[in-house]
């Protein structure tokens, strides 16, 4: 799934008029970039939420012929879901009993998608997570066996706990930092 509904608010002023997916960078977009890279992975089926200038990336889906894969649109029009509330709207259209790889459509990274992919199974976990420590107004908390209990928004000093299951220890798992 690509992540592109948000509404480029850290790439303005390029996407006044236009979503960050497509914001181009050297003559490509940052969706047809996500798209080839999930291509070259060789995934079945691509899902595509939207929400800001959604015509627009429909419309260069379209011109694109899909990039020859099978895309479904995740149409978050009406209310802009997050990334919990994205996820939850688009499983109907996710290959049923197939694995789910999440792709933020406005970040760009030199990781090894097949590597992760070997590192995740191979850990048993149920969710695994690629982050970059950088500064940052929020930070995600993780114990000694790698999972996820919790963030801090250090803005306005919220606090989440994250509920974990017991029962399946690996629920969340970190993979690597980039």
């Amino acid at each position: 799934m690509i992540f592109a509904a948000g509404l480029g608010t850290r790439l303005k002023p390029y996407t006044n008029t236009k979503p960050k997916a497509l914001v181009e960078l050297a003559g490509k977009t940052l969706l047809e970039r996500a798209i080839q890279k999930l291509v070259k992975l060789g995934v079945d089926r691509i899902v595509i939420n939207v929400h800001h200038f959604a015509d627009l990336i429909e419309d260069f889906l379209k011109e694109n012929n899909n990039f020859g894969v099978d895309i479904r649109i995740s149409d978050e029009r009406d209310h802009l879901l997050d990334t919990g509330g994205g996820l939850k709207k688009a499983i109907d259209l996710f290959i049923p009993d197939a694995p789910v790889l999440i792709y933020n459509v406005d970040i760009l990274s030199s990781i090894d998608l097949n590597e992760l992919i070997q590192q995740h199974e191979s850990s048993k976990a149920l969710v695994s997570m690629v982050m970059r420590k950088r500064e940052s107004s929020r930070y995600l908390y993780f114990n000694k066996e790698k999972q996820l209990t919790g963030w801090k928004n250090c803005k306005t000093g919220e606090v989440k706990k994250a509920r974990v299951d017991m029962k399946n220890r690996n629920l969340w798992h970190l993979v690597a930092f980039i």
